[in-house]
C-alpha cells in the first residue's frame, strides 16, 4: 500500500523559510512523477510544483524564484524548499504522486503570519 507522509509544515513570519519533506512508502518512489499542491482556504487546490521521474521540475509563476522542488530517490523522499515567503502563501501543502496509480499525502499546514 503506497502511502505520504508530509512534514515541515509551522509557522513563518513573512520573509522566512521553511522545507517540506515528503516521503513515500511502499513503492518505488522512482516510478512517479511528483508534486506539491496548496489549498487556502475558500480556494481551490492549485499545483505549486512537480519534478518529473527525469527530475525536470517546473513551478507556478506565484512561486518562482522563491521555491524549489528536488527529489532524493534513494530516501523515497521530496523536498520542497519555500524562501521568502508571503501570508498569501498560506495553506495547507500535500504532496502528490503520480504514476501507475496516483497518491495523495493528508497535508501539512504552512501558516505566513506576523
Amino acid at each position: 500500500q503506497v502511502q505520504l507522509v508530509e512534514s515541515g509544515g509551522g509557522l513563518v513570519q513573512p520573509g522566512g523559510s521553511l522545507r517540506l519533506s515528503c516521503v513515500l512508502s511502499g513503492s518505488a518512489i522512482i516510478i512517479y512523477n511528483m508534486s506539491w499542491y496548496r489549498q487556502a482556504p475558500g480556494k481551490q487546490r492549485e499545483l505549486v510544483a512537480e519534478v518529473t521521474r527525469g527530475a525536470v521540475s517546473n513551478y507556478a509563476d506565484s512561486v518562482k524564484g522563491r521555491f524549489t522542488i528536488s527529489r532524493d530517490n534513494a530516501k523515497s523522499t521530496v523536498y520542497l524548499q519555500m524562501n521568502m515567503l508571503k501570508p498569501e502563501d498560506t495553506a495547507v501543502y500535500y504532496c502528490y504522486a503520480l504514476g501507475p496509480r496516483a497518491y495523495w499525502g493528508q497535508g501539512t499546514q504552512v501558516t505566513v503570519s506576523s
